[in-house]
């Protein structure tokens, strides 16, 4: 059954990136398509051992946790780039601005506001109360400018019909962005010629924008030049590389929990200097490690007293603690009405069609059905848990059945999403493979996108799942500048980034 189901879902049209519905290279591909058919097997190969070689002095790496190649892996980048032509950015850039700035003012009227999306009835008050993500510490701790979400990254997959669909919110700790311009700068190294002529815009502009960002956030009392800090969970940490890369990239200090220390509700740094204030904390530890007066008393890797400090107004928290009731899953279905509600406009980038199951209509619905749908728990992230009906088994199937109908609020489901293709290198040929971008959008003094994003890649034929928490590789994103724009040039870019190391 399980093997029919997903021979009958590799029968379904697919939109192809790269090529047209009779076949022909798309505009912004050909020159792309073109010099990659020139290339043979072994210089094909030859590349992937550059690139990996790099990777690995570079220390880019990735860890799947389970992954019985080992916990640490080089960073895996297909060499076919995605390419994003000006017009549709433009689109995309637009639906994301509109996204996030409803979710962040969502976020602050939960938690600092009068809760109006619930008074009146937009989002459903006994959801808000039900969600995990809720934290309770930290209601009426305010964030300057309303940024609860300064750093966002939204997955956004496109279907059949070649729609850009909204599938996931990410707002507590995104990942990703590294790869996003290390791709970038691997490229230009390693595929200069497939750059030429094109104008391709940059992202290594990345650290200087997020370093605005947050000194745009910092307390209203602070001085003119704001202490920013990364504060990460340690060497140990999926992440951990992404952390070195952005304090790097900021010029700010990489610090750990024991660090830090608040005096007087004042957030400090331990240097060989002595102490020095901190104002702004991007934070990559999940709420439930970042204060252990509040949280979990257990923790070694927060700081005692940070959430105090927060209260007082005496250094902000990027991102705020509580976003992850902006993660769940269930409520992400209601932000096409957030959107309506704070801002008066229709959502230009639409949700994936999602099933609510506590709904007894919808979750008959979606038990009848089960193996045509896709089920995901509503707080994990990652990939994990998520059932996808035409590939799973009748055993996978049932235990999905039992788990919904015992708790029905803490599952969704969604019509599969026939993600689009693009080719990607399987070792002998360039064959396709399902994509999906995650953007990264910036909230400061302006909202701004970062252009292109990180295109995950699912490197096993057929499969839907790109996580690279999962084995999924990735892309390097190419957004195309307008006929008015000076090309960037991304070679300096590169140099500029190698530079910086």
């Amino acid at each position: 059954m399980a093997s029919d189901r997903s021979a009958a879902s590799e029968a379904l049209v697919f939109y192809d990136e790269a090529a047209d519905s009779g076949g022909e290279t798309r505009e912004q591909y050909r020159q792309v398509q073109e010099w990659f058919s020139r290339l043979t097997i072994s210089e094909v190969q030859a590349l992937e051992a550059q690139r990996d070689q790099s990777f690995r002095r570079q220390g880019i790496t990735f860890t799947v946790y389970g992954n019985e190649e080992g916990t640490e892996r080089t960073w895996p980048m297909d060499l076919f780039p995605r390419i994003i032509d000006a017009d549709e950015w433009a689109t995309l850039e637009r639906g994301l601005i509109q996204r996030v700035t409803a979710l962040n003012r969502f976020l602050d009227d939960l938690y600092v506001g009068e809760q109006a999306v619930v008074n009146d009835g937009i989002v459903p008050r006994w959801l808000i109360d039900s969600c995990t993500g809720l934290t309770r510490e930290a209601m009426s701790v305010p964030v300057p400018r309303g940024a609860r979400c300064l750093v966002a990254g939204i997955d956004l997959v496109r279907d059949g019909d070649g729609t850009h669909r909204v599938l996931e919110d990410n707002l507590r700790n995104p990942s990703g962005i590294s790869y996003v311009i290390e791709n970038r700068a691997a490229m230009t190294k390693l595929l200069p010629a497939a750059f030429a002529n094109t104008s391709v815009r940059s992202v290594d502009h990345y650290g200087r924008s997020l370093l605005r960002a947050l000194q745009s956030i910092a307390p209203p009392a602070c001085s003119s030049d704001p202490t920013v800090v990364v504060l990460t969970p340690g060497i140990y940490n999926s992440a951990y590389f992404e952390h070195a890369f952005l304090a790097r990239s900021m010029g700010v200090e990489l610090v750990e929990g024991r660090d830090l220390l608040v005096d007087n509700h004042v957030v400090m740094m331990r240097t060989t200097h002595g102490r020095k204030r901190v104002d702004v904390i991007y934070r990559r530890i999940d709420d439930d490690f970042l204060d252990p007066v509040v949280f979990n008393p257990h923790s070694t890797l927060g700081v005692p007293g940070l959430m105090a400090a927060a209260r007082a107004g005496t250094v902000s928290i990027a991102n705020a603690v509580g976003n992850g009731i902006g993660d769940d899953k269930a409520v992400y279905a209601y932000v096409p009405e957030m959107i309506r509600y704070y801002l008066g406009e229709e959502p230009i980038i639409p949700n994936a069609t999602t099933y609510l199951l506590w709904d007894d209509d919808q979750r008959a619905e979606v038990l009848a059905r089960i193996e045509e749908l896709v089920v995901k728990p509503v707080a994990e992230a990652g990939g994990y848990g998520i059932v996808i009906g035409p590939h799973a088994t009748e055993e996978e199937l049932e235990d999905a059945r039992r788990k919904i109908e015992a708790d029905p609020r803490n599952w969704i489901a969604q019509e599969v999403v026939n993600l689009s293709r693009l080719p990607a290198w399987t070792g002998d040929d360039f064959a396709p493979r399902h994509i999906d971008l995650r953007p990264f959008v910036l909230c400061g003094e302006q909202v701004e996108v970062i252009p292109g994003g990180l295109t995950r890649v699912a490197m096993r034929e057929g499969s839907l799942i790109v996580n690279s928490s999962q084995g999924g590789g990735s892309k390097d994103t190419w957004v195309l500048g307008t006929h008015g724009d000076t090309p960037d040039d991304e070679a300096e870019a590169a140099e500029h980034l190698a530079a910086r190391r």
